[in-house]
This record gives C-alpha cells, structure tokens and sequence, in this order.
C-alpha cells in the first residue's frame, strides 16, 4: 500500500472522528432558541442599522423576547412594524415620531474658503485627521460625502454646494450618518418640528473671525434671543439653542438673525 493511500486514509479517519465529535458536542451544549425570537425576527426589516440600541436585528428580536426592550425602537420599519411586532409579542407599542437628518452647517464652498488644496485620502475623516479639516471655518462640512457613503437608503445625497442634503421620503432617522460624521455636523430631529434649527456650529466668539472663515456663521449677536417672546433661545459655547416644547414657532428669531443662521426647512 502506498504512502499517498495510507495518509489519504488516514486523513479521511481523523477527518470522520473529528466530525462526529463536533455532531456530538454540539449536540450536548444546544442551548434551545426561543421560537418567538425568530417569529419577532421576521418581521424586522433586516437593515441592521444598529438604530435601535442593539447589534443589529437579530440582537433587537432577541432582546425584545426577553421583554428587555421596547418594541418600538426599529426606526426603519417604523409605525407598522411597531404594531406588528406589539401584536405578536402582546405588548403595547407606541409608535415614535418619525426622524430625519439635518446638517446644522451652511459652510458650502460659496460662503467658506478652503484652507488651501488637499490631496489626501478623499474622506471627511481622513481629512479631519490629516489636516483638522480643509476649510477655514475648523467646524465647517468637509463635503466629501463620508455620511452619504454609509446611508444605505438612499437619503442623503451631495448638492452642487458640496453640502449633503436630506430626502425626507427615504430618511428612516437610523442616525448611521449621525455617527459616521466627524464633524459632528447631522442630527436627527422629528419629521414634523415647527421650531427653527441653527444651521451653524462655529464656536469661534469674535465675530470678525466668524465672518472671515464663512460669510452665513452665527455671529454671536444673540438677536435671536432677545427677539423670542416665549424666552425659549439661550446660547450654548456661542450657538442657539431653542425649546422646542415652548417654541410656538413665531418666525422673529429667524428674521432677525443677519446672517440666516436660523431656519425653518431642514433639508
């Protein structure tokens, strides 16, 4: 008998014992699956965004069978999975407000200079990394399309301004791009919110400098505040924050602001 067959032989040995060891093994610690995790699973949309908390559905499913988790936090399946899921699981379920993403940033290739030509890897974090952003304005969109990249609904798309731009109608406010920005620039925010959103993030508090590194920035002249009648704006690190609970959504903080920092449209 040759070599060659003997160790073909034996390798079909080893290779059958080892095989019936890993049947018998896995036999012996099976840990059971509930059934309803895979039930509560099919009626996930199988995104695995991660928006709802957990490692993607499968974790969400498992963590709802467990009732340590609410049913209605997959944003991308929305209203009706919440009200599937609920039924099946015989909890009540209400349903959240449907999200979508706003840049809080005006600082398009118009408004904010370049520092001067980058030749780096074409990524908003690489750029940030590299050289702590390509524009003057150090808090400005770096515009290379990193949260459009990531978005895997199709939402978010670059406009001619080289800003990311928003389509409500596919935006299911998942927050990937939230996340994925290294400006910190995207923020989710209700579908129907009436109260007005600062489209800037520039913290620099001299207002000569704001003007120089982009022409639309926040100021810092705090008309808005001192127009609100509710008394709903205060300023946090140079930069408007409104109460969206007290906002009645006047419109005289936005048409007081000089430099249409505030605004009501978010996309």
């Amino acid at each position: 008998m040759s070599i060659v067959l003997i160790t073909a032989l034996f390798a079909f040995a080893l290779a059958l014992v080892l095989g019936l060891a890993l049947g018998f093994f896995r036999q012996f610690f099976a840990v059971a699956e509930d059934p309803l995790v895979g039930q509560i699973r099919a009626l996930l949309p199988g995104a695995n965004c991660g928006a709802c908390g957990f490692p993607g559905c499968d974790g969400y499913a498992a963590a709802i069978a467990r009732h340590e988790a609410p049913v209605n936090r997959c944003t991308v399946g929305g209203a009706d999975v919440t009200a599937q899921v609920a039924a099946l699981t015989g909890v009540d379920g209400a349903a959240l407000t449907p999200q979508v993403v706003a840049l809080a940033c005006q600082g398009s290739r118009e408004h904010t200079p370049l520092k001067g030509v980058y030749t780096g890897v074409s990524t908003c974090r690489a750029a940030k990394l590299s050289t702590g952003g390509t524009k003057l304005c150090a808090w400005a969109c770096l515009g290379f399309g990193d949260c459009v990249n990531v978005c895997q609904f199709g939402a978010l798309s670059l406009g001619d301004n080289g800003l990311p731009r928003t389509d409500p109608s596919r935006c299911t406010g998942c927050k990937v791009c939230v996340v994925e920005c290294p400006q910190a620039l995207l923020q989710a925010i209700p579908i129907d919110r009436v109260a007005p959103l600062t489209r800037c993030s520039n913290r620099n508090p001299l207002k000569a400098l704001v003007l120089k590194t982009c022409r639309v920035g926040c100021i810092k002249c705090e008309l808005c505040v001192r127009a609100c009648p509710q008394h709903c704006i205060t300023m946090d690190r140079g930069i408007p924050v409104i109460d969206t609970v007290n906002c009645v959504a006047c419109g005289l903080c936005v048409a007081k602001c000089p430099t249409k920092a505030l605004l009501f449209k978010a996309s």
